[in-house]
């Protein structure tokens, strides 16, 4: 009877924890949606789209790496993405902030191209320091902090990598294509 007991706590368990994945997974669409309708009033709407765009090659690119890597997915690695798509979005209106700022004084005939390239040159120590510094914090949790923080942290670590790339290399060329 005990043993019973313990395998349908253990079934109750997972099915709750199975529906707090469907509920993260709304969150992360939810999240999507109401980043890219600020971006579009704030900015304008290829802005919206890049950052989109962006946003969702990070989310895809983080869960296939944690696939790849073998790990169950749990309620665990969804707090993980919702906290990339914010590190990574914050990178991105950064970046989106200097090239409004580089529009407003910008000559005639200045490219568009050009002011893209100096707004992010602008920013990349930024982005590298902050980035680096947040990894650092992320190594000692991978190191430091046990079983509990294993898929966390190894999933912010990922998740650093890939917002970094994809805030300088996806979500501005994306901008200047739309």
């Amino acid at each position: 009877v005990a043993g019973g007991g313990a395998a349908m706590l253990s079934q109750r368990l997972m099915a709750e924890e199975g529906v707090f994945i469907v509920l993260g997974l709304v969150a992360m669409l939810a999240g999507l949606l109401g980043i890219s309708l600020y971006l579009a009033l704030r900015f304008e709407w290829s802005f919206a789209f890049g950052a989109l765009v962006s946003t969702a090659h990070d989310l895809i690119g983080i869960i296939a790496l944690v696939v790849l890597l073998g790990t169950e997915l749990n309620i665990i690695h969804i707090g993980a993405f919702l906290t990339v798509m914010g590190y990574s979005i914050n990178d991105t209106i950064v970046i989106y902030d200097r090239i409004r700022e580089r529009l407003q004084t910008a000559d005639k005939g200045e490219k568009m191209e050009d002011i893209m390239n100096e707004a992010i040159n602008s920013t990349l120590s930024r982005t590298l320091l902050t980035s680096l510094s947040t990894i650092a914090a992320l190594i000692a949790l991978l190191a430091l902090g046990g079983p509990a923080m294993r898929d966390f942290s190894l999933t912010m670590l990922l998740g650093i990598f890939i917002g970094t790339y994809s805030s300088i290399y996806i979500a501005t060329p994306v901008v200047l294509w739309v």
